[in-house]
């Protein structure tokens, strides 16, 4: 019992230790920031790793379609991407970073269920529905990590990043809906009628 006295007597000496030391909110508030900071530039490295790999799997789904019209939206993509790394590029130097690249799980993953539709299905509509399906995974991932980036900006006043990320958000919702305009020209009835 005495012990029980003692632990419950520490337990609330510590809490009032505690209290006692607690941060100020303008304490707080710098901490907070200095944490979206570092959360901005951990998602920024993501995604910068993320688009470079799919400048690499890209070129692999473009040999693998066979519609001419995906090839196309694929091609005009990977030009698109190329330019994007050079945005993220620019993010980097105007947040006095280096630019550097942290390995992204998600788009590993992505890229994966592309390869494996490409050697699971034999050339034709239902390869190029299922390239069409792996792509605009990849669009949905990067429309949100954009999104997240843009806000994320414009809390911490970076205003030239936000404007970069929301022009590379446009270019990503863009690039959805030609696929999904491309699947819908036929391609997705042509599958069906493979099968």
């Amino acid at each position: 019992p005495s012990k029980m006295k003692q632990t419950k007597s520490l337990a609330s000496t510590n809490g009032k230790s505690g209290a006692a030391h607690k941060a100020s909110p303008k304490m707080q508030k710098t901490s907070d920031e200095q944490g979206l900071k570092e959360l901005h530039e951990d998602f920024l490295k993501d995604i910068y790793w993320a688009e470079k790999a799919l400048t690499k799997a890209l070129p692999k789904m473009i040999t693998a379609a066979s519609s001419p019209e995906l090839i196309s939206a694929l091609e005009e993509h990977l030009s698109v991407t190329e330019e994007q790394i050079t945005r993220l590029e620019e993010v980097f130097e105007a947040l006095g970073k280096t630019p550097r690249g942290k390995k992204c799980e998600a788009m590993e993953g992505l890229i994966k269920k592309g390869e494996s539709i490409v050697e699971d299905f034999e050339e034709g509509m239902v390869r190029d529905a299922g390239i069409i399906g792996a792509a605009q995974k990849i669009e949905h991932y990067e429309i949100a990590t954009y999104g997240t980036l843009a806000s994320f900006a414009r809390i911490l006043g970076e205003t030239a990043a936000e404007d970069l990320y929301n022009q590379t958000l446009e270019e990503e919702k863009q690039a959805d809906a030609t696929l999904s305009e491309v699947a819908l020209s036929g391609i997705n009835e042509a599958a069906a009628s493979e099968a």
